[in-house]
């Protein structure tokens, strides 16, 4: 298939699943399959460019002039098939995940989920292969509507509010500053279309050209740079599988991707390197980064600690971008992957450990390692990657990330990432430490008939898991898409 037909199908064909998804309901066994069967479908088609990309081709696929100038479009660049990759990889083991932990819990409207699961995952393709500010726009705003009904799953008031939270943080973002900035960057530029060097220079001041780099940053609500992350929290009400969609296939990283993305094809590095802006932003990344860490520390339910880990190792990206040099872009876009696989996989464990034990306050696992060895020992692996030590995939982003700041002379910026490494690290291990090394409560049951979660929610933690290792010892395609992108 040529690489400019393949640009199209891989939005259209999650459609084309979700709709397949509908009609086999009465099916489960049928539907499930269908569901899976698509997500490898999409991994195999993505993969066919990756060989185009490398070689220098940018496959565009046009889809609807809206108005002179402004128009819904696909084109392929390295940092956008990054993103792709990850995303079509892992719904694969989500989906498989997926059907262990639904029957497991025995949940309800299952059909309806997948159904939105994967139209979520054609939005996300849609947002990776944005030819411009408008298409990007547009498959942003469709994530959040179509996730909606999955954060809401549960239907308990409980769920209905933490629905309102999300709406009404990532609407009020997006239309209220990124629609506000896109808009001027037509105004400025008479262009949205994303460039090689960027579209901005020489058209403002730097002032105001800080001003809608400010615009860029917080529109993206669902980076969840703070104060913008309140929704993230409030979302964890929803089931397992929708807490790994949010932090690791789609959402939030089609939040840090498109700040990446305006960074390098709307500035550009050589304007953004001059922008006031990006220094105090800079810092206010970090700020989130610590903060999202010292607060995932008081959370003893495990999902909570976890959001908030995501929200601190967000900003490691939006802080790469800010950076406005080599080293920082690569190890954000390299971040985006090394953290989605590694963040995947605990809250992979953390929904085996509720099918499984039932459990969720990290306070009543002690001893549970002994009887779920390979959800605890997941953990571990998954931690690794997020705390940025071999080996784990995350040691290389880090890396590459600390490059950056030392390139950009930000000395402080180096130690704030140190000091999170630090904290990740005590934050994460105490899980399975107290797992593996600490005796049961008196009132708990572990003993009694507690086993590993259902074989798909299993094996799928095992896939994750050796993929953020492999990741460690063969980074290389993922940093040289990025190189990619920087070399421009």
């Amino acid at each position: 298939m040529i690489p400019e037909v393949i640009v199209g199908v891989a939005v259209g064909l999650p459609l084309v699943g979700a709709f397949a998804i509908l009609a086999l309901g009465k099916w489960p066994n049928v539907r499930d399959t269908v569901g899976i069967g698509t997500a490898g479908i999409l991994f195999l088609l993505v993969l066919q460019l990756v060989g185009p990309i490398k070689d220098g081709l940018r496959p565009e696929h046009p889809i609807l002039e809206v108005l002179p100038g402004v128009s819904l479009g696909l084109k392929v660049e390295p940092m956008g098939l990054l993103f792709a990759l990850v995303a079509s990889f892992l719904w694969i083991v989500t989906g498989l995940y997926a059907v262990g932990y639904m029957r497991g819990h025995h949940e309800k409207n299952q059909t309806r989920f997948f159904a939105f699961f994967a139209i979520a995952i054609s939005a996300a393709m849609g947002v990776a292969f944005s030819a411009n500010l408008f298409t990007l726009f547009a498959f942003y705003e469709m994530i959040t509507l179509c996730t909606f009904p999955l954060v809401t799953h549960h239907g308990t008031p409980e769920a209905r509010k933490a629905g309102r939270v999300y709406l009404g943080i990532l609407l009020s973002t997006s239309i209220g500053f990124q629609l506000l900035a896109i808009i001027w960057t037509w105004q400025l530029a008479g262009t949205l279309d994303f460039q090689e060097g960027g579209i901005l220079a020489g058209t403002a001041s730097n002032g105001v050209l800080s001003v809608l780099l400010v615009l860029f940053v917080f529109g993206a609500g669902k980076a969840a740079v703070m104060p913008f992350h309140r929704w993230l929290p409030a979302a964890m009400v929803a089931p397992t599988p929708v807490s790994a969609l949010l932090h690791a296939v789609a959402v939030v990283k089609v939040g840090v991707f498109t700040i990446l993305k305006v960074s390098v094809y709307v500035f550009g590095l050589d304007l953004l390197s001059t922008l006031a802006s990006a220094t105090w932003l800079a810092w206010v990344a970090a700020t989130t980064i610590i903060l999202g860490s010292l607060v995932a520390f008081t959370k003893d339910n495990l999902k909570a600690r976890l959001a908030y880990s995501t929200i601190s190792q967000l900003s490691y990206i939006v802080l790469g971008a800010l950076l406005a040099n080599e080293w920082g872009i690569i190890g954000g876009g390299m971040h985006i992957a090394m953290h989605a696989f590694g963040k995947i996989t605990l809250f992979f464990a953390a929904g085996a450990v509720l099918v499984a034990a039932h459990e969720t306050d990290i306070s009543r696992m002690h001893g549970l390692g002994r009887t779920m060895p390979i959800t605890f020992g997941a953990f571990f692996v998954g931690s690794l990657s997020i705390i940025g030590v071999p080996p784990a995939g995350g040691a290389w982003s880090k890396w590459f990330l600390g490059m950056g700041t030392l390139e950009a002379g930000q000395i402080g910026l180096l130690v704030v990432l140190m000091v999170s490494s630090l904290l990740s690290l005590v934050y994460l291990l105490e899980v399975p430490v107290r797992a593996f090394f600490s005796a049961p409560p008196e009132d708990a049951h572990h003993g009694e008939g507690i086993h590993e979660a259902p074989w798909q929610a299993v094996v799928a933690m095992i896939i994750t898991a050796l993929a953020t290792m492999g990741l460690f010892l063969y980074p290389g395609l993922f940093y040289d898409l990025m190189t990619l992108v920087v070399s421009l």
